[in-house]
């Protein structure tokens, strides 16, 4: 199964110039369609003065949830060239919000077009893609003999720790690459007494 993806690390900001139009991309990692949406706000709150203020957004490794907004510009002259950026890079878990500034002189639905697609794209190309595994996340208790083998099973896989407690039973989180659970699980059932449950 396919459990990598690319998204954007942190922020990222890109810009484009045309006869007298200032276009600023601010390209976002988010990981909710409300938090693309308050960040869009900040924007426009930030920004106020702006004639425009499009975006685009891709939520989740399955690239399901997106969306396309052209702010007022001419119908798919400026949300789907942002979004075809997002394509284009196949990064997900991405916002870019492109701030027009309008400088008098129209530049036509083409125009356009080249300006919020140029923009967002450079927006990406100054952040930094990295890629991510979609992981589900387990519990496990056993008893403070089997540890090692515990550990031998978390190192062989590679796998992320989170929450921890040792007493007369130990308690551990992990996160497990989708690919890998079966795995996982199995190995880790093979340790005598250990309680295994998917949170």
């Amino acid at each position: 199964m396919e459990d990598a993806y690319l998204t954007l690390k942190g922020t990222s900001e890109g810009i484009y110039k045309e006869k007298g139009s200032k276009f600023i991309a601010l390209a976002h990692h988010v990981t909710s369609e409300e938090e693309a949406k308050a960040i869009v706000k900040g924007y426009r709150k930030e920004y106020y003065d702006a004639r425009h203020w499009c975006y685009a957004y891709m939520i989740g490794a399955d690239k399901t949830k997106y969306r396309a907004n052209d702010d007022g510009e001419p119908g798919g002259s400026a949300g789907l060239p942002i979004l075809g950026q997002l394509r284009s890079f196949n990064v997900t878990d991405t916002l870019i919000v492109v701030i027009r500034y309008f400088g008098g002189t129209k530049l036509g639905v083409p125009g356009l077009i080249h300006a919020y697609k140029t923009s967002a794209a450079d927006a990406l190309e100054s952040g930094e893609i990295e890629e991510l595994f979609v992981q589900r996340k387990i519990k496990i208790t056993f008893a403070y003999p089997d540890m090692n083998e515990v550990m031998k099973v978390a190192k062989n896989f590679g796998l992320d720790f989170g929450q921890q407690s040792f007493d007369e039973l130990c308690h551990i989180e992990f996160l497990v690459r989708e690919s890998l659970f079966e795995q996982v699980k199995e190995k880790l059932e093979d340790i005598d007494e250990l309680i295994f449950k998917e949170s």
